[in-house]
């Protein structure tokens, strides 16, 4: 092992001398109390290394050892339910061992080694596997069940095998390679965080990510297997709008990393997760969730790791077949972890000080993401969808990270201060934002309801027009619109306040089924498209405007999930008489 030693501190990057025999991304021991560092730069014998733990102290002369492997991360059994930092230790284990604070230097495995999971072999003794090839599996909580993989790189015939308890470094199987040699297989493997986990073929997104938040699932669609970011100022409701998306997408595992927000906000993730019922599965959300949690408060440089720690257990479960959802809050503190990062290092600055490899950067995160066919003969398929908020100072997105970022990304839920200030939420505005995944997703959602798109079509129309006539009434006031044009207003209106707006708090409309999702579309352009017909027959606006039934459309959101039909039909029904008798009252 290359040993060197301190030569300059700053901050959290460290130069240290005399690292000849040390690489590039090797992970260092800085120091008597061996902190953790990770090589980004390397001239000559001199190496340049972020130091994820705080260097206070620090003096020149210390000495620094290379462990000789890159920064990687522990995958197997333990990984769900475990709240980890950003360079994957487990901040649980490290409360039992020192208290509330954490120690610098310490050392503690990822993945617990006392633990004993039952393993349950799927081959047997003489059988021929290749990389990725399911060789078990371990019932890791009641709803996810842990396959274990053939490590990349590795194939031949198993010569031993057996079922049992073991813990994650203990031999569960012996495994004969093609040179003759034999090498163990536990129920742990060790993967590298910077280098993508490797797959058979990448398949186009073709079924939306559904989450329940209906201005996403209706208007602007996220595939499975897609990434999306989450632009917005202060205040707007990125954060929850993420919870929402971890608590109720359609998703096995959800990845929930937060990536140098306040810890106050981590908190309540903390508090929350556990005691939310997840919808799909009757149990614990935390029993489909790792938590990576490196706050505001913690050192500057594990936020860079946090995000590749966080997609590459992401990537382990994709290559186990499940549909994994990945929250990153915020890659825009990232980012200022890089600009911290580059400064220190004396590059040359690029837009707003951030390093001229900033979109780089961002693209090789964002595009491990995809919906693919596993390595392994039985060709599964996995899922990872990346959804990341970004963080714009003053709520610019023309600064540089959100820039580089709508350039990767194909969905942009465009957060707006004003709908926050007006208490609409989910803040998202639907004149801003877009989703590339529409037309490959329209024969999906028409599947299911075949007016699907063209009710999401009618919807939007009325939106712009709608922004379109607010031009003229801030001129003129709203005296001055036609009947056809107040009521276009008024089904407008239907439209933001009766299906887009949505209580994250509310027991029943914190999540909207697609099928009442349908039904709610349905009724909103059913009163615009009756309206009108009554209008044009004689009606007066004034009374189209304040029917009753529109308080029944209003309150449709908190219909529960088995009163949807009968519901929807009465309302209808309530919608006919009502214009029936408007138009009776013009003529008498």
């Amino acid at each position: 092992m290359g040993k060197g030693q301190i030569v300059k501190v700053s901050g959290p990057l460290v130069i240290a001398d005399g690292m000849r025999e040390a690489n590039m991304f090797d992970v260092v021991r800085v120091s008597d109390q061996r902190l953790i560092g990770e090589i980004i730069e390397m001239h000559g014998s001199r190496a340049s290394i972020q130091v994820y733990e705080e260097t206070a102290g620090l003096g020149t002369g210390e000495p620094v050892e290379t462990t000789g492997i890159p920064l990687s991360v522990e995958l197997g059994p333990g990984l769900i339910g475990t709240i980890f930092d950003g360079i994957q230790r487990p901040l649980k284990t490290i409360m039992q061992q020192t208290g509330n604070r954490l120690h610098r230097g310490i050392e503690v495995p990822s993945l617990e080694r006392s633990t004993e999971w039952h393993f349950a072999p799927s081959v047997k003794a003489g059988d021929k596997v290749a990389e990725g090839d399911i060789i078990g599996t371990v019932q890791e909580t009641e709803v996810v069940k842990h396959k274990i993989l053939v490590p990349v790189g590795l194939s031949g015939t198993i010569t031993d095998i057996s079922e049992g308890d073991f813990t994650v470094d203990q031999k569960v199987a012996m495994l004969k390679k093609a040179d003759g040699t034999e090498q163990e297989l536990t129920l742990m493997q060790r993967w590298p965080v910077r280098s993508g986990r490797p797959y058979a073929k990448k398949l186009s997104p073709e079924m939306p990510l559904i989450t329940g938040q209906r201005v996403i699932d209706s208007l602007f669609p996220i595939a499975k297997g897609g990434v999306a970011a989450i632009p917005g100022p202060f205040g707007s409701g990125k954060t929850v709008t993420q919870h929402q998306l971890a608590k109720w997408a359609d998703a096995d595992i959800v990845v929930y990393i937060g990536c140098g927000e306040r810890g106050n906000e981590m908190t309540d993730v903390l508090n929350e997760f556990p005691e939310l019922i997840d919808p799909h599965t009757g149990h614990s959300l935390m029993e489909r969730t790792v938590l990576i949690a490196n706050t505001s408060d913690m050192p500057v440089a594990a936020r860079e790791a946090s995000i590749y720690t966080g997609i590459t257990i992401a990537e382990y479960f994709r290559d186990m077949g499940y549909s994994v959802a990945l929250m990153a809050d915020s890659t825009s503190r990232w980012a200022e972890a890089l600009r911290e990062m580059s400064g220190r290092l004396e590059e040359m600055p690029g837009e707003e000080g951030y390093p001229a490899y900033l979109g780089s950067r961002l693209a090789q995160f964002y595009e491990r993401a995809g919906r693919v066919i596993s390595l392994g003969s039985d060709g599964r398929e996995g899922a990872l969808s990346a959804i990341g908020a970004v963080s714009p100072p003053g709520g610019d997105i023309s600064e540089p990270v959100s820039q580089a970022t709508l350039r990767i990304v194909k969905v942009f839920w465009g957060l707006d201060s004003a709908l926050a200030y007006k208490r609409h939420f989910p803040a998202i505005n639907w004149l801003t934002s877009y989703s590339l995944y529409t037309d490959s997703l329209a024969s999906w959602y028409n599947s299911i309801a075949p007016d699907w798109m063209q009710l999401r079509g009618r919807m939007m129309h009325l939106l712009q027009d709608e922004a379109a006539l607010e031009e003229i009434v801030r001129l003129v006031g709203m005296d001055a619109l036609s009947a056809s044009d107040r009521l276009i207003m008024e089904a407008a209106r239907s439209v933001r306040e009766d299906f887009l707006h949505q209580l994250a708090f509310h027991d029943v409309d914190t999540y909207t089924s697609l099928k009442k999702q349908h039904r709610m579309m349905q009724l909103v352009i059913a009163y615009y498209d009756k309206a009108n017909e009554t209008l044009k027959a004689g009606a007066d606006i004034e009374t189209l405007v304040n029917l009753s039934v529109r308080e029944s459309i209003g309150r449709f959101k908190y219909t529960k999930e088995d009163s949807v039909e009968g519901e929807y039909k009465r309302i209808l029904t309530q919608l006919d008489e009502e214009l029936g008798q408007s138009l009776v009252k013009e003529e008498y």
